[in-house]
């Protein structure tokens, strides 16, 4: 399966200063009076410290089934959020009423909230030293609105749809497509000296397609595809991704079940993006101060094999998950987390540093872009390679259900994909549980393929793991 390539609330105007041009309902420089009235009430009542966000976000989301148009969604929505520090005692409390009433409003209720609430010794803002100072902010390019009508949206959702159908006769119905257009903007500051703020925007099509066997009873198999971009031009075009997901709605075709076993397994790079997710949860600071984790005190310890690395670069342009600071103000920077299988980084924001005695790492709202490699891996490490490497064993396409226990490692997911042997795929399987444990399957990577694909802000090709339990029939 050849994966697509990419082608080209109320206020007065005067008060919001509206800014038509991007779609946005109110300016930066508004959100930032906003933010600014919030922190200088927050201190006239006594506040220690105090930070604020004003948020906006609009949108809109179109979806057909069948040639027929069935949703049309416009979504706009607006917040300002304060956080208060009573010394080491902590209040949030937010609103959508941006009027000078409502702002003073939702300061007395944070601040009322930190004075009930208990002290924490690790409650406060970021360290001066730990801040983005003004001024280094870097333009990630994040920022490239869509002006497409619900019409347009439409028309590109049912030609998605409808290159499905055309793809083979055999596909029998939809579950329909759709079309997302989506950007927001805020404005952050706190009396660490933090100033800061940007626009963003992300765009989407998908479709998902149901392939039938031909009779009374026929077989019915279902698979979707997307194509999720900052920047539409950068969106594959309607018909390859109507085509692939029907392509891999029409492979499930005659799926059966296997005898339960035992096997290498290759993950589907998208689903090795999630494996990829697992390992960050895991060594994020949370799971870490609450000894939550199977990896707990994984720090220069080699949990991968030798041949693998995992990047973190927040200043890509355009990336899913670039930003110039992270979501306290830290600064961000790009780092090896992963070198030859060891772990050279956690995940940490300012409170989890505290607590386990470290330093922030710049993630408080999570990972940056993260890229997992392998030095084995080779120009022509395609799928087809991938899977002579497989040899015989499983390839999976789909995972179901949440079987993933953080605190042990044990692993065990609902899923479907194909039988391989020698290195060919022999036929569809499903109603199948793949088991294991995260420790061993990250050390039994044997290979990750030259087939990268970028899911969310996560990019990595298939996925072999040497051995995993499968139960079948």
């Amino acid at each position: 399966m050849k994966k697509p390539r990419s082608s080209t609330a109320s206020t007065s105007s005067a008060q919001a200063q509206s800014e038509p041009q991007t779609g946005f309902s109110f300016s930066q420089s508004f959100f930032e009076g906003l933010v600014d009235q919030a922190l200088a009430h927050a201190k006239k009542l006594g506040a220690t410290d105090a930070g604020a966000e004003a948020s906006e976000g609009c949108g809109l989301s179109v979806s057909v089934r069948k040639g027929q148009l069935e949703t049309v969604e416009r979504n706009r929505d607006k917040s300002l959020g304060v956080t208060v520090y009573l010394g080491q005692r902590r209040g949030n409390a937010s609103t959508s009423d941006f009027s000078e009433a409502a702002i003073q409003q939702t300061v007395q209720a944070a601040y009322d909230i930190a004075r009930f609430t208990a002290e924490d010794p690790f409650a406060s803002l970021p360290d001066s030293a730990d801040i983005a100072p003004p001024g280094t902010h870097r333009d990630l390019q994040l920022f490239h609105p869509w002006d497409i009508s619900s019409e347009e949206a439409a028309e590109m959702a049912l030609r998605c749809e409808e290159a499905a159908f055309k793809t083979h006769k055999r596909i029998a119905n939809s579950e329909g497509a759709g079309v997302s257009a989506q950007q927001s903007h805020f404005f952050t500051a706190h009396t660490n000296g933090f100033r800061g703020g940007y626009a963003s925007s992300r765009h989407s099509m998908s479709v998902a397609p149901i392939a039938k066997l031909p009779g009374r009873n026929g077989e019915m198999q279902r698979d979707y595809w997307y194509t999720s971009q900052r920047r539409a031009a950068d969106l594959a075009s309607p018909e390859a991704v109507g085509r692939y997901a029907a392509e891999r709605s029409l492979s499930r075709l005659g799926s059966r079940k296997i005898p339960t076993t035992e096997c290498p397994v290759l993950f589907e790079s998208p689903l090795a993006a999630g494996l990829l997710g697992s390992f960050v949860q895991a060594v994020s600071g949370g799971a870490l101060y609450r000894k939550s984790s199977f990896l707990l005190d994984s720090l220069g310890k080699p949990v991968f094999p030798r041949h693998i690395d995992i990047d973190e670069d927040p200043f890509i342009l355009g990336g899913k998950g670039s930003s110039p600071f992270d979501e306290e103000g830290v600064r961000v920077q790009a780092r090896k987390v992963v070198d030859a299988g060891r772990v050279e980084g956690y995940f940490l924001s300012s409170y989890s540093a505290r607590k386990l005695g470290m330093k922030t790492t710049g993630n408080a709202g999570g990972s940056h872009n993260l890229t997992m490699t392998s030095r084995r891996t080779k120009a022509g490490d395609d799928l087809d390679a991938m899977l002579k490497k497989l040899g015989t064993g499983l390839f999976v396409i789909e995972l179901m259900g949440q079987g993933v226990n953080y605190v042990t490692g044990d692993y065990s997911r609902g899923a479907s994909g194909f039988w391989v042997e020698n290195g060919e795929i022999a036929f569809p399987v499903q109603e199948i549980t793949i088991a294991g444990n995260l420790r061993t399957m990250f050390k039994g990577i044997e290979a990750i393929g030259a087939d990268a694909y970028n899911y969310g802000a996560k990019t990595v090709g298939s996925m072999l793991i040497n051995r995993m339990k499968v139960a079948g029939s």
